[in-house]
């Protein structure tokens, strides 16, 4: 081979490598050119959303404050042990209520956390001008400046899934419904609801590790705390253990007739 054939095939080799690691590199998940493959993706946060009329005046984030500032009559119930309240107000119904800004409207459910709006829906009467879920889904589309290729939902509805937050359409009673979720204080929602699950069953594991364990010697059965046994057991057989774990290391087994 003449060394000019022989460069020019490695100029070939390298180009063709070369060639084949952009390939690697542009196919892979966490690539820029593959990121952009995704640019349908909906990545817009709830400060992006703009102020508009279909929301009726309502936004994620909103204070109880700013809420009865906006409807005077809403009445809001004390937040539970994990700091949520929910609450209704129903334009279509309450003769109280101003209708002119919630025109269409039947009903809207607002969900709070730590005394922030997170969760808002609005039910629509079947007067309203979207009223297939297709129609609602291109609106509120253009509305609010989302993409809108959003996903199927449940039997006949679709829903957007964004940076960090949720909407669903829906038809219910013959007119469509609306809903955009604050995932992140969803998800710090759950979290306070495992921990006080987990702080529950350990206090309930402590309580009954600490109470007073009764054991009859003779049978080798004891019995937890809040279980008796269906006949006195004499103070000769009678022994106590301080933990279900003492009672069991001693040999003892738990009646069968106790939770």
């Amino acid at each position: 081979m003449s060394p000019t054939s022989f460069t020019q095939n490695s100029h070939r080799c390298r180009l063709a490598l070369k060639i084949v690691a952009f390939l690697v590199v542009s196919l892979s998940p966490l690539s820029p050119l593959s990121a952009a493959a995704q640019d349908g993706q909906c990545k817009t946060r709830l400060t992006d959303l703009p102020e508009n009329a279909e929301l009726r005046g309502f936004r994620l984030g909103m204070s109880m404050d700013q809420v009865k500032a906006r409807v005077p009559q809403v009445v809001f119930p004390p937040a539970d042990e994990l700091g949520t309240a929910k609450t209704t107000i129903n334009p279509f119904f309450d003769p109280r209520i101003d209708k002119t800004p919630f025109a269409d409207v039947r009903s809207i459910s607002l969900d709070f956390f730590d005394g922030r709006l997170v969760s808002l829906w609005i039910g629509y009467d079947a007067s309203f001008k979207w009223k297939a879920v297709d129609d609602f889904v291109k609106g509120i589309s253009t509305a609010l400046s989302v993409p809108a290729n959003w996903s199927s939902w449940k039997l006949r509805g679709q829903q957007l899934r964004c940076a960090d937050f949720e909407m669903t359409v829906s038809i219910i009673a013959g007119g469509p419904s609306f809903r955009i979720l604050d995932l992140t204080a969803e998800d710090a929602l759950t979290a306070r609801r495992i921990a006080a699950e987990e702080a529950k069953a350990a206090i309930e594991e402590s309580k009954e590790d600490t109470e007073e364990i009764v054991a009859d010697k003779k049978t080798k059965i004891y019995y937890p705390a809040g279980c008796l046994p269906a006949s006195e057991i004499s103070e000769t057989n009678r022994k106590v253990f301080s933990t279900v774990g003492a009672a069991e290391e001693a040999g003892f087994k738990r009646a069968k007739n106790c939770p």
